[in-house]
């Protein structure tokens, strides 16, 4: 066409349509080159990202706060939520809201609710994982949000349902710090688990190597090593995040009698995936929607027939187990305050 028009000639008619071909390969490549650019500083904006992610509080508590807190701190580990709450990020709704509770020195806690009722936000709240967003939580009379991480950790161990073990000997599992250094001190916290039995036929003992995950153990032997390291720690709170919700019942009847026996002196809070784990507890909190729907003594709570818990009970269908259970703590309860009074 355009050699025809007598503008252009024949040659460099040729040679016009030879590089108009061309062309568009370099049209493919710069748009694959745009897009690699694009992708590449995707990882720029990402490491730009992290580099202002909000870290962690102090470790380390205020000289001011120091000198304030009793020699012993924490000397009875007792808990109090003062209309407290938290939200896991700016913008999302409350997972907390206003929720008031007091837990005493040695009080077995149980913690039950439908899924996404607030349960474990209520252990995150006490770790400080995520900081609250009104309210407080006292521990020993003392505003938690004060405390440097560390001092507040060191006296506080959770369990959560999957059971973490390190790389490394039994006794680094039991005590990874190496804050035991007599070997005696941690044979006694296995026997209070009732793992020294085990332990003991093992032909390395303690210095036996843990498989990956602990596979050389079984699940519930694993939860009861992860307990062994709680009691060394000497933790006045311990709180279980459905630490038995992936063992059989047999065993979890073994970690309930090891709380209640090596954990006598701890409060301990206990997330519950069967209610018949936490129906002997002192006391149930029921969260419903971030609140504290009702909190009692669990035979209490199962005679108001509309009350949370008897719904939750009642879909359970093992009520009549589970009513028992609450009843026999109740009379057992009953009978030491009787015999605290007696001459």
């Amino acid at each position: 066409f355009l050699s025809a028009s007598g503008g252009v000639g024949v040659v460099f008619t040729g040679l016009i349509l030879t590089y108009a071909l061309e062309v568009p390969k370099f049209l493919k490549f710069g748009t694959m080159m745009a897009s690699r650019v694009e992708s590449d500083f995707n990882r720029v904006e990402r490491i730009l990202q992290y580099m202002k992610v909000d870290t962690e509080a102090d470790e380390d508590t205020s000289p001011e706060v120091r000198k304030g807190l009793p020699p012993a701190f924490p000397s009875k580990s007792t808990l109090e939520f003062r209309n407290y709450s938290m939200r896991y990020r700016d913008g999302l709704p409350l997972v907390l809201k206003n929720v008031s509770f007091t837990v005493a020195d040695g009080e077995k806690i149980g913690i039950v609710g439908r899924t996404g009722s607030g349960k474990s936000s209520i252990l995150v709240s006490i770790f400080r994982i995520v900081e609250g967003s009104s309210g407080s939580i006292l521990l020993d009379g003392i505003d938690i949000s004060t405390l440097g991480l560390r001092d507040l950790r060191a006296s506080m161990c959770m369990i959560p349902q999957d059971p973490f073990l390190f790389s490394g000997t039994l006794r680094e599992n039991i005590d990874p710090f190496s804050a035991v250094k007599d070997d005696k001190d941690v044979w006694d916290a296995l026997d209070m688990v009732g793992l020294k039995s085990v332990v003991g036929t093992l032909p390395e003992g303690l210095a036996t190597v843990m498989s990956d995950g602990g596979s050389n153990f079984s699940q519930g032997q694993r939860q009861l090593i992860c307990m062994a390291r709680a009691l060394l720690r000497n933790a006045r709170v311990l709180m279980l995040d459905e630490a038995t919700a992936s063992i059989d019942l047999e065993t979890d009847n073994k970690i309930q009698t090891a709380i209640r026996t090596a954990f006598s002196h701890c409060t301990v809070l206990t997330i519950a995936h069967r209610l018949d784990t936490v129906m002997d507890s002192d006391r149930i909190i029921v969260m419903e929607e971030g609140v504290v729907a009702e909190i009692d003594v669990p035979k209490t709570l199962l005679d108001k027939e509309e009350g949370a818990l008897s719904r939750l009970v009642t879909r359970s269908g093992n009520a009549d187990r589970l009513k028992s259970i609450a009843s026999k703590s109740y009379d057992n309860l009953r009978a030491v305050d009787t015999k605290q009074f007696l001459p």
